[in-house]
């Protein structure tokens, strides 16, 4: 089997704890260079996996070896790299937020149309086994109609995740584009979607900087979102949970309540309106939290859908739909409208 040469660009810590891990842990695979602003970080990584190091993406991109990259630089770069990629002919995974807009957003996957490229995005929480398994309880019926949910997105912010610590580009407007709402609210448009497998069509939020100084961005925001067949509910994505994570989701359905990810002990729990109640323990979900970081698979979808020549799960028009509905949180955050999507 053709092995898949692999560029990583921009070496921060989704980079070290995710993707680079991943990839080394994928029989598919061979690293054969890094990219960053800071050659010592390239470098460092490049030693490590003897691989080729760069502190320009155009150069890499010139490097006809490789077959594919991973866009994991600040936000505002996801869209201009990962087309300058896509149209050098590679196969693109890009960190969420995919775009800061939606025109960047059509950018990216008419490259990847142009090119027949690969396009994926790294929204990670649709492979949580508790969420596989949400979706198939909902898919089957079990639990009636769904009504209404929330879901949470919440910790003390990126300044203990980031390789820059507080002088991180995640607080910089112009570098980041949007705060906790692209950092984590927009992981969780793309779990709900998948969850109920229906678009929203409504979004009404309050979006506020409140917990931290020095920012030009959000770090608070809750949103009310409604779906095509009317369930409505809340989301909340933060910077300002001090206590710990949150990364919760509930759904209240016509037969039950649905728990995901809400007790420390079970990942999924059921408590039905007839008494009867399901317990499942399926393993811990990824969390920026020491030893709490684990295979996400989202590497392994996007090298098997290079490998078998197939649309990855999480597609440019997939990121794309789960970016509209935080941009129209924004947009009702700003106008104190609620705002069709």
């Amino acid at each position: 089997m053709t092995r898949i040469k692999v560029g990583i660009i921009g070496c921060g810590s989704i980079a070290k704890h995710r993707h680079i891990p991943e990839y080394a842990m994928n029989d598919n695979v061979d690293i054969v260079a890094f990219c960053d602003i800071i050659a010592a970080r390239a470098h460092a990584f490049a030693d490590q996996y003897n691989a080729k190091a760069y502190v320009d993406y155009t150069e890499l991109l010139e490097n006809e070896e490789i077959d594919a990259v991973s866009v994991c630089t600040p936000n505002s770069l996801h869209a201009p790299v990962s087309i300058a990629a896509l149209k050098a002919g590679k196969h693109v995974l890009c960190e969420k937020p995919m775009a800061t807009s939606n025109e960047e957003a059509e950018a990216m996957i008419a490259a990847a149309n142009e090119s027949g490229k690969k396009l994926m995005i790294g929204h990670n929480q649709r492979f949580v086994s508790s969420h596989a398994k949400a979706r198939s309880i909902i898919e089957s019926g079990e639990l009636g109609k769904i009504y209404s949910f929330r879901t949470a997105f919440g910790h003390g912010g990126p300044e203990q995740w980031s390789a820059d610590g507080e002088h991180s580009w995640f607080f910089d407007k112009e570098r980041a584009f949007i705060g906790a709402m692209g950092d984590l609210g927009v992981h969780k448009t793309d779990l709900l979607r998948f969850l109920i497998g229906e678009e929203f069509v409504e979004a009404a939020a309050f979006v506020e900087t409140s917990a931290k100084a020095n920012s030009t961005v959000d770090d608070n925001a809750v949103c009310i979102l409604k779906s095509e067949s009317g369930i409505i509910g809340t989301l909340a994505a933060s910077w300002s949970y001090n206590g710990g994570e949150d990364n919760s989701t509930v759904f209240y359905a016509e037969k039950g309540i649905m728990r995901l990810e809400d007790d420390p002990d079970y990942s999924l729990i059921i408590d039905y309106k007839n008494g009867n109640s399901e317990r499942h323990s399926l393993g811990a979900i990824q969390s920026n939290e020491e030893g709490q970081q684990t295979d996400t698979h989202v590497v392994e979808h996007f090298i098997n859908s290079i490998v078998e020549d197939k649309t990855p799960p999480v597609c440019g028009n997939e990121g794309k739909k789960s970016l509209e509905v935080i941009l129209a949180a924004l947009e009702s955050s700003e106008t104190k409208q609620i705002v069709r999507i």
